[in-house]
């Protein structure tokens, strides 16, 4: 809605209604007329509104002014009964009718104006399930650039990668880096990381370009109090993983609507029907490499010339905490040096706050 500028106290704007006109007149007056003035007398009458209201309501398409005794806390009224303009008073300040036509832009009813109630927002939008099942429908057998480019496009600006930075973590890095290497990348630093992670996490960032690498903490209160001595792992390494990956990742990740896994389906038997676009807890997760295999993501490695982590020569396959990673057997899958010995085969980030 446009603000005119104030007349001259002793000057009344040309042609200008009184809001108690009778309706007939008002009409009469309407009609072959391209703007029409509704005076208000007081700011408490709310004839002028109903009159706007029905000129709309009855064809009306010529501009409507609202002049006389009001305020800016009207000033969404006015627009939602059908004006186009107000005429300010003399000594009124513009910001403030700005600010109340910016306060709101929520409607329930249909009224005068353009804006489309709420339910009936709500009733046309996809749903994030849907969003999912569809972008899945869709790019469950692309290939990976293409995966990532849709999730850039679908949640521009609220989309960040999480990354371990472990053995295969420097090809969906790589993959990032051609589609948006200032995307936050979220490392969870446990405190428990091989020594070769984190220098191999400050190699891949300086060699990719990653410009926006987030380091994300345990909260040290939580820390002190569950983990004093930190060797939670070895009586509950559940516990573990909750106080160090799954509630500082909950707590970082708040900020975006999806984030980006490096998870493949023929990593473990868990991950088998892995989605390519799926929902957790509220939020979308993106797993653009989930039609990788083995042979796949070596040829990523070989074609890119990408570094291998100072450990995967050592038959460390997947790398987590060190007090809960194993070197690979001869045989086994990619994951099973993890928590070995243990019925534990993932952290929860990948589970869902409910489930972890």
């Amino acid at each position: 809605m446009r603000l005119l500028d104030p007349l001259p106290e002793t000057e009344e704007p040309d042609g200008a209604i009184p809001g108690e006109t009778p309706l007939a007149e008002v009409e009469a007056a309407a009609v072959g007329a391209n703007r029409l003035t509704i005076r208000f007398g007081a700011f408490r009458d709310g004839r002028g509104f109903s009159l706007g209201s029905i000129l709309r309501e009855r064809g009306y398409g010529g501009e409507l002014i609202a002049a006389g005794d009001l305020l800016p806390d009207q000033a969404r009224h006015l627009k939602r009964a059908g004006f186009d303009a107000v005429r300010l008073n003399p000594g009124a300040d513009p910001a403030e009718w700005r600010a109340m036509l910016a306060v709101i832009d929520t409607v329930y009813q249909p009224a005068a104006d353009a804006a489309v109630p709420v339910w009936r927002r709500r009733a046309a939008v996809e749903t994030l399930e849907q969003k999912a099942a569809r972008l899945d429908a869709q790019y469950r057998d692309a290939e990976p650039e293409a995966i990532l480019a849709a999730a850039h496009r679908e949640f521009p600006g609220r989309i960040a990668q999480m990354s371990s930075f472990g053995a295969e973590a420097a090809v969906s890095l790589h993959l990032l880096s051609t589609v948006g290497p200032a995307t936050p990348v979220l490392f969870l630093d446990t405190g428990q990381h091989f020594l070769q992670t984190l220098s191999y996490r400050d190699q891949l960032a300086d060699r990719l370009g990653l410009t926006n690498v987030k380091i994300v903490l345990p909260d040290a209160a939580e820390r002190g109090v569950e983990d004093p001595k930190d060797d939670l792992w070895r009586t509950n390494p559940d516990a573990c993983c909750d106080l160090r990956k799954v509630r500082p990742l909950a707590r970082a990740a708040a900020a975006y609507d999806a984030l980006i896994t490096g998870r493949k389906r023929y990593q473990a038997a868990t991950r088998e029907r892995l989605a390519v676009f799926e929902v957790l807890d509220g939020q979308v997760r993106v797993n653009p490499l989930a039609n990788l295999d083995a042979d796949a993501v070596q040829a990523r490695f070989d074609a890119h010339e990408l570094p291998a982590h100072p450990l995967a020569d050592q038959g460390y396959a997947s790398i987590g905490c060190w007090p809960c990673t194993r070197a690979v057997r001869s045989g086994e899958d990619a994951r099973a040096g993890r928590w070995s010995g243990t019925d534990k085969v993932e952290c929860g980030i990948h589970m869902g706050a409910r489930a972890a």
